[in-house]
């Protein structure tokens, strides 16, 4: 059996890809093979996958756009790595910072393979991140370790008891099954909701800042409506897991620490776009959490998913 398979989820890659699995084949715990699951822009063809194609050790496999889904892509995945101990997730655009990525998450799961679900890293910002996602990044993902049952216990299930996200995580191949994995059918928080199920499960999920990505993005008002829409959706589609988790402290304590620290920083114009962008998020949110209620016309140009509604 292999020890550890890296899966990335690709579309439109750029030419960071072939970087990305450099240093994945570079780690200090070299991945057994990598898996690349490609949603097919069939307006063109790209050569960053084309470079990486017949790479040794690599496999891609190429999904048309509608088979995509954030929870069934992954789960196909899985299947396709049941040989494997364990199973790193990376998006394209989350570039390992050094070569002791897959080492770290792996020493957090085999800390206690019994209980242990998965283990997530750290993201640091881009340089070219601005100065409110950069410190997003810092405050959803601290210097310190964590673990999901601890965080549930102290916090009374506040909903960072079961963040986790798939940019960069990995998974217990056999707990995985346990604990009955990704849903099948998801327009977002495919690793929220199996968070959930672990916690309920006895499992944890565990925080290792020592494994690092870079990742960020400088997301526009309406990018940030769209992409809350789509976890308010989630949310209301997983509330049987999700409704157990309360997320609007959490929501309220970020904006208002991003706001000192701006103040603190002398930024004091940053917090016109940190009110709007917080606005655009509420809104987007509150809505997809609604969007039983909404006209298809209407929740076709909130998603950032079209083709999720079309199934």
């Amino acid at each position: 059996m292999n020890k550890v398979k890296a899966v990335i989820l690709t579309y439109k890659p750029d030419e960071r890809l072939k970087m990305m699995v450099s240093r994945l084949m570079a780690q200090s715990v070299k991945p057994d093979g990598i898996l690349i699951m490609n949603t097919l822009d069939n307006s063109r063809t790209y050569q960053s996958l084309e470079d990486v194609r017949n790479m040794e050790d690599v496999t891609v496999v190429d999904l048309e756009k509608k088979e995509f889904d954030h929870g069934g892509t992954r789960d196909r995945a899985m299947e396709l790595c049941s040989d494997s101990e364990y199973v790193l997730f990376l998006t394209q655009d989350a570039m390992p910072k050094n070569k002791f990525l897959v080492e770290n998450l792996l020493k957090a799961l085999e800390a206690d393979t019994n209980i242990n679900a998965v283990a997530y890293g750290k993201q640091e910002p881009e340089k070219s991140c601005n100065i409110i996602e950069r410190y997003t990044r810092s405050f959803n993902y601290s210097h310190e370790p964590h673990s999901g049952l601890e965080l549930a216990a102290q916090t009374n299930n506040g909903i960072k008891s079961i963040f986790c996200s798939d940019v960069c995580a990995m998974y217990n191949r056999r707990l995985y099954d346990e604990v009955g994995g990704f849903p099948l059918r998801a327009i977002f928080n495919e690793d929220m909701v199996f968070a959930g199920k672990a916690l309920k499960a006895d499992k944890d999920i565990i925080y290792e800042p020592k494994a690092v990505v870079i990742h960020s993005h400088n997301y526009t008002g309406m990018q940030y409506f769209k992409r809350y829409f789509d976890i308010g959706v989630s949310h209301r589609e997983f509330a049987y897991i999700l409704k157990d988790y309360h997320s609007q402290d959490e929501g309220i304590r970020m904006v208002m620490d991003t706001a000192k620290y701006l103040c603190r920083r002398k930024q004091y114009i940053m917090i016109i776009p940190l009110i709007y962008y917080s606005g655009c998020k509420f809104m987007g949110f509150y809505l997809g959490k609604m969007y039983k209620k909404l006209p298809q016309q209407i929740v076709e140009k909130c998603t950032t998913n079209r083709e999720y509604w079309k199934k």
